[in-house]
């Protein structure tokens, strides 16, 4: 794993600029906003109504990132702007493909430059120390603020009595990892787990308008801080989604249940990724206590609703800590990335592939899909020195295929792309970001220059960097899409040549909306309309050229109170229909019954 011996960092890469363009890599973001009080109790099933303020949700800070990189002089910080909405947003799901200032340094080579934002506050409440017995877990994310995509943060760790896990009350058969009772299609009532569309979610629908085809709600016994809820995961005709001790599919086009796989102990890790013959592995905690390590894994098949394999992670040395994990899926591989080493195991049969690599540089972070990415950390005479390169590895042996070394202080907190691979990274003392786009040899192509400040919504962890958790942002072989900062409640899609790093041209959202690009569809972009206070939101069709947006998919203005209320939210549109879940579910609380997947189509 260590650079190859004749290997240097790109021509113009990440030293001084040669000729630096005007405005460098983007506006300073705003300052960090105060934390909000998670959304009220929703609207019980059955009873859309239009909302008369936008619903609340927690911290949207920190905002954007770090300032431009490497040494362009800025501009002064901007004013905090409002949130579109007020609520947060999450991660974003699986085939999609990252945030916060203040005052002014030297920056490299004698140019001005802004600080680089400082850490998230978490929301206040409650005199219980949210760290105790582990470290801290930002679970679902927030708005991301502006380009460094930090989003607003909700710190999901259990402190029960005696660190037992405390399940709400809930009409759930049991807890323990059993089969839960499979489902049908609720009633009028709202009563059962999947609600069919064709019932009064529907009656106030308009001309031009598509369909509620089903809303999903939450029967399962949580512990008093919720789950969090991992997926979305396509197979067949099924969409699959992980939370709790339970792994379970559900018809697309009904939201009927078809299979659930349960699990021991509460799942605690998931890749966004699937083999390509629809396999997944999950992690699950080793005990139901508050000290638990997630270090427990199991295989299922998303095509016949099966569990697999079963293994323990084996410790990689002695500072191997596995109180959070993250898990990315490349062909057929699955890695273990944690505070410490990391291991790679075949989803197939679960044997380890590798662990510990030979050298100066370990992989702590990976980026999976087509190919696999891994970001290392180095260390000089087995001390850190603050550097770290990139590495496409061979996801069957672990191998390098090509080195991209950082320069000291550089870290990649962002992939926005894996295939063209687009990296976003910051120095944090420096106070500098930069986006870069890499060749398949791994050398620099370009690297954006742009005057925009931009706010994709990303997830935020202290521990883990979750590269690929980010929603609101696409690429093609030739073009960058991103979602700029909301201002005055509205936003613009941003295209980049590749090749250059400039703007090619940009497609403004409306009054009053924001657009965040989702991915590719053939030559067009897909991208989300979010609901605004009086109006659903849209799947709207860009093609790559530019040009007007057409509508692909109307939601109803009668739902869009339901739309706009799903918390750290996660989003997917897949063949024709649209897919919206919770990220975080918080569990029955008293009359209400939380929404947790909501499906619109034709």
């Amino acid at each position: 794993m260590t650079q190859p011996p004749d290997q240097q960092p790109p021509k113009g890469g990440f030293g001084a600029p040669q000729d630096p363009p005007p405005g460098g890599f983007g506006a300073p973001p705003p300052p960090a906003r105060p934390p909000q009080m998670p959304p009220p109790p929703q609207t019980p099933p059955g009873q859309p109504s239009a909302p008369a303020q936008p619903p609340q949700g927690p911290p949207q800070g920190p905002p954007s990132g770090p300032q431009p990189g490497y040494g362009y002089p800025q501009q002064a910080p901007q004013q905090p702007q409002p949130g579109p909405y007020g609520y947060p947003q999450q991660p974003g799901p699986y085939g999609q493909q990252p945030q916060g200032p203040y005052g002014q340094q030297q920056g490299p080579y004698g140019y001005p430059q802004q600080q680089y934002p400082g850490a998230p506050v978490p929301p206040q409440g409650g005199g219980k120390n949210p760290f105790k017995g582990k470290p801290g877990i930002i679970i679902g994310a927030a708005v991301a603020a502006l380009l460094v995509i930090g989003g607003g943060v909700f710190f999901a760790v259990n402190s029960g009595d005696g660190g037992r896990e405390k399940p709400v009350a809930s009409d759930s058969k049991n807890t323990d990892g059993d089969p839960l009772a499979s489902a049908s299609a609720d009633q009028d009532d709202g009563s059962g787990d999947g609600r069919a569309g064709d019932d009064n979610l529907n009656s106030g629908r308009k001309a031009g308008e598509d369909k509620v085809l089903w809303l999903q709600t939450n029967k399962v016994a949580l512990p008093r801080d919720g789950a969090q809820n991992y997926g979305m995961w396509f197979s067949g005709d099924v969409v699959v989604r992980a939370m709790y001790k339970t792994v379970t599919a559900y018809g697309v086009n009904d939201g009927k249940e078809k299979w659930s796989v349960p699990v021991p102990h509460t799942i605690c890790a998931a890749p966004r990724q699937t083999t390509p013959d629809s396999k997944i592995v999950i992690a699950y905690k080793s005990n139901d206590t508050d000290k638990a390590d997630c270090n427990q894994m199991q295989a299922i098949d998303l095509k016949t609703g099966k569990g697999g394999w079963k293994k323990e992670i084996p410790q990689e040395g002695s500072f191997d800590i596995m109180s959070s994990l993250e898990l990315t899926i490349a062909g057929d591989t699955v890695t273990a990335s944690r505070m410490g080493p990391s291991s790679a195991f075949s989803v197939s049969d679960g044997h380890k592939i590798f662990g510990r690599m030979a050298g100066a540089c370990q992989p702590d972070a990976f980026a999976g899909g087509a190919k696999l990415i891994a970001v290392e950390s180095c260390t000089k005479n087995n001390q850190p020195d603050a550097s770290e390169q990139m590495q496409e590895l061979d996801p069957s042996t672990g191998k390098s295929r090509w080195t991209f070394p950082l320069p000291a202080g550089w870290q990649v907190k962002k992939v926005y792309s894996l295939d063209p691979l687009v990296i976003y990274s910051t120095n944090e003392k420096k106070k500098s970001w930069n986006i870069s786009v890499l060749k398949h040899d791994g050398t620099r192509r370009s690297q954006l220059t742009t005057k925009d400040s931009f706010q994709p919504e990303c997830g935020l962890s202290i521990i883990d960097r979750d590269l690929q958790g980010c929603v609101g942002t696409a690429a093609d072989a030739n073009t960058l899409y991103l979602p700029t900062e909301v201002k005055s409640g509205a936003n613009d899609v941003v295209a980049f040549d590749l090749n250059t790093g400039k703007e090619k041209w940009r497609a403004p959202a409306g009054s009053d909306r924001t657009m965040l690009p989702l991915r590719m569809d053939g030559p067009n972009l897909i991208a989300y309309k979010e609901p605004s206070y009086d109006g659903g939101g849209a799947v709207v069709s860009i093609p790559s050229t530019g040009g007007k947006a057409s509508v692909v998919l109307q939601n109803p203005q009668s739902t869009s109170s339901i739309e706009n209320s799903f918390y750290s939210k996660l989003v997917a549109y897949q063949d024709g229909r649209f897919f919206l879940m919770s990220g975080q579910v918080r569990g029955k609380r008293g009359d209400t019954t939380e929404k947790t997947m909501l499906v619109f189509g034709k």
